[in-house]
């Protein structure tokens, strides 16, 4: 993986520190001729991948991404799934058999329709949970997608629910049809890394809020340091700024110096803000 990753959240209204900042970003971002602006800055930046949620909106970035390869011959995706208010506006929309239909990957969408029907019948979850990652994975059918998350919303309502086989059918989906890596996004890191070892997931691929004052650690600051220090997982760092409590230059050098974290993902709006992390990750880790 790359040590430093795009995120998606400027685009689509969350800022963790100001509301009135999130809801002045969701008007700007609404054309995405300004979202392709700041992704073309960052990629400029030399950030390769841009780890999104799976909203509608990604699907135009996609197809703009797609239609010009020699511009983005390495744009690469980190897709995180479900983004469940598409879904709930969707079955609002078009009932459920529309939903399911207007979400289908084109191609074997008689197979994919089938399986999902007997699952539906016969409540067989491997067969409802492949379906709805296929779906999920339509928008980016010809884009690189190396590594697949889980949201982290799921992830925990899982992990809380003791459904940890689920892990197992996302990550054996993924793996065998996708020739992706399974990864996961939690708020708590040292409980989900339990958890996926049970399922016999080993040294997964896991993000979370990782920062040096503890910022949203569930699960006990600690205990996600001896994570890190055993080498049984493969960390991607968010929040690592804390919401804006600690400054750039020193939250980047405290995350460079932890065993275990091979990447970090943050969120701007500005190419002054991508330059100034990204030169910083360039100083403290090497380059991105």
């Amino acid at each position: 993986m790359d040590k430093l990753l795009f995120g998606d959240n400027q685009f689509f209204g969350i800022n963790h520190m100001s509301e009135e900042k999130a809801r002045a970003q969701a008007m700007r971002f609404q054309n995405l001729d300004a979202i392709m602006e700041v992704l073309d800055s960052a990629y400029d930046e030399g950030i390769r991948t841009f780890m999104c949620t799976t909203h509608d909106r990604v699907a135009q970035i996609a197809n703009r991404i797609g239609a010009d390869r020699s511009r983005y011959a390495d744009f690469t995706f980190y897709p995180c799934m479900p983004y469940a208010h598409k879904y709930a506006n969707a079955v609002t929309e078009h009932g459920i058999v529309g939903a399911l239909r207007g979400f289908m990957p084109a191609d074997g969408l008689l197979g994919a329709a089938l399986a999902g029907g007997k699952a539906l019948a016969t409540k067989e979850v491997d067969g409802i949970a492949k379906v709805l990652i296929d779906m999920e994975m339509k928008m980016f059918q010809g884009a690189k997608a190396p590594v697949v998350f889980i949201q982290n919303v799921f992830t925990d309502l899982l992990l809380g629910m003791g459904f940890t086989r689920a892990f197992r059918i996302f990550h054996d989906h993924i793996t065998q049809k996708y020739n992706a890596e399974p990864a996961y996004i939690t708020m708590n890191m040292p409980a989900l890394l339990d958890a996926l070892e049970k399922e016999g997931i080993e040294r997964p691929i896991i993000c979370s809020n990782i920062n040096k004052i503890g910022f949203r650690m569930s699960g006990g600051y600690d205990r996600y340091l001896d994570a890190l220090k055993s080498g049984r997982v493969r960390a991607i760092a968010m929040s690592v700024f804390a919401s804006g409590a600690i400054p750039a230059d020193e939250a980047i050098h405290w995350i460079s110096e932890l065993p275990g974290v091979e990447s970090i993902v943050f969120g701007a709006s500005s190419a002054r803000n991508i330059r100034s992390t990204r030169e910083l990750v360039d100083r403290y880790m090497g380059g991105v």
